[in-house]
């Protein structure tokens, strides 16, 4: 699950969640005590006070029952009557809580022979103290409430802090991958293992950069070497007019293979770096484009194939020229190996390059998968499906944008958005 909140915060909350449901449930439980302990008290004070009334009442009939500020007695019986400020019709024998429409009273009643006694205690002072006694369990809720929030905040940054340090001390790591001393910051716990394990994943991953960039080093240095003598020695062969048309075409079949290679392998180790390399170098799309067609043209022989090729403005962008010819000659060369018959519309408007052709077209699975490594519907022909998947690996390195239309047997429209590099 994703919280938009640091582990600070998630911390202090919850700090905060667990001093509030405490001490809210803490001063639930005294209020309730004291109020329970209060009415025990008063229970037992009226209770005593009848007692001692009705003691005295049997040895002095004309003795007078208690009155005080907030205790009143009453007796009731043929020779004397008093009239209580309560209804006396449904009040029980023993202690209970009365109320009325003005106030209300603790009754303490008792019925000997035809004799009734009564003592009433006012609430009223009582629920002034209750009132503000709930105000200070309130405001003590609250204050213990706010303090376990700021301590939780405290301690939060105090625990968190180490596991904060590594991960900046993690993110300064450059791009020369010089490796940090992580373990021997720590002490011996979760932050420490946690600094152990950066350290070990430290040194695989420089073994593997370092074993990376041999790989590409060597590859740089010793596949451009044998091309070069491809080259050289297929334009001497070239060059030699003795040939007939079948050998000439031998060699320049290697010659287009020699100079796809090396453009493939330089896009590779290209892709193979951290990020695009700005440049001030810009290439001109309309040069490479135009070539890329000548290039390709050899895939329309023996076709009823007509090519359009419509160049509105000389765009420039900066870019590898390689990579960008390596893009354009796997959507050009696909136009012409798929497309027997028609026509193949290739148009350069501002920084958009725009294919169109009249070929094979692909259905909707093959448009779903036609971006995916070694997926390829013409294996058969020798495709090996890295094309396209390399296409889409040069778009997402540099930011352009490609799209792709087209129904089975009708053709295909591919449209790439040459955006300026970030």
């Amino acid at each position: 699950m994703n919280s938009r909140f640091s582990l600070r915060y998630r911390v202090t909350l919850a700090f905060f969640l667990l001093g509030g449901v405490v001490s809210i449930a803490m001063g639930g439980y005294l209020y309730w005590l004291t109020i329970n302990i209060e009415e025990k008290l008063i229970e037992e004070t009226l209770s005593a006070e009848l007692d001692d009334f009705m003691m005295r009442y049997a040895k002095d009939p004309v003795t007078h029952p208690p009155s005080s500020t907030h205790i009143q007695g009453y007796v009731f019986n043929d020779l004397k009557t008093a009239t209580p400020p309560i209804n006396l019709q449904f009040l029980s024998s023993g202690f209970s809580h009365i109320l009325t429409e003005e106030s209300g009273y603790y009754v303490e009643f008792r019925e000997e022979n035809t004799t009734s006694f009564l003592v009433l205690y006012s609430d009223e002072l009582i629920r002034h103290r209750e009132n503000q006694y709930l105000g200070s369990i309130i405001l003590g809720v609250t204050l213990i409430t706010s303090l376990s929030s700021i301590l939780g905040f405290w301690l939060a940054g105090k625990v968190i802090f180490p596991v904060t340090q590594l991960a900046q001390q993690v993110s300064e790591i450059g791009n020369d991958f010089s490796l940090l001393d992580l373990k021997g910051r720590y002490p011996v716990d979760e932050v420490g293992k946690l600094a152990q394990a950066f350290d070990i994943y430290q040194h695989r991953l420089g073994d593997f950069i370092e074993r990376e960039r041999a790989f590409t080093s060597d590859v740089s240095h010793e596949l451009r070497t044998p091309l070069t003598v491809i080259d050289g020695a297929s334009e001497v062969l070239l060059s030699n007019k003795s040939l007939n048309e079948s050998q000439r075409n031998g060699v320049q079949r290697i010659a287009r293979a020699s100079v796809q290679i090396t453009r493939l392998a330089s896009a590779l180790l290209t892709l193979a770096r951290e990020k695009p390399v700005n440049s001030e170098y810009q290439c001109s799309v309309n040069k490479i484009l135009t070539t890329v067609v000548n290039e390709h043209l050899y895939l329309l022989k023996h076709k009823p194939v007509e090519v359009d090729l419509t160049i509105s403005s000389d765009e420039f962008i900066s870019s590898d020229s390689t990579l960008l010819s390596v893009v354009l000659s796997n959507l050009i060369r696909n136009a012409f190996s798929y497309t027997n018959k028609g026509t193949v519309q290739i148009q350069l408007i501002g920084n958009r390059v725009i294919i169109i052709d009249t070929g094979e077209g692909m259905d909707e699975d093959q448009l779903l998968k036609m971006f995916i490594r070694h997926y390829s519907n013409k294996r058969a022909k020798g495709g090996h499906g890295i094309g396209l998947s390399l296409v889409k690996r040069i778009c997402l390195y540099y930011g352009w944008e490609i799209s792709v239309a087209s129904q089975k047997n009708q053709g295909t429209q591919i449209e790439l958005l040459l955006n300026q590099s970030p």
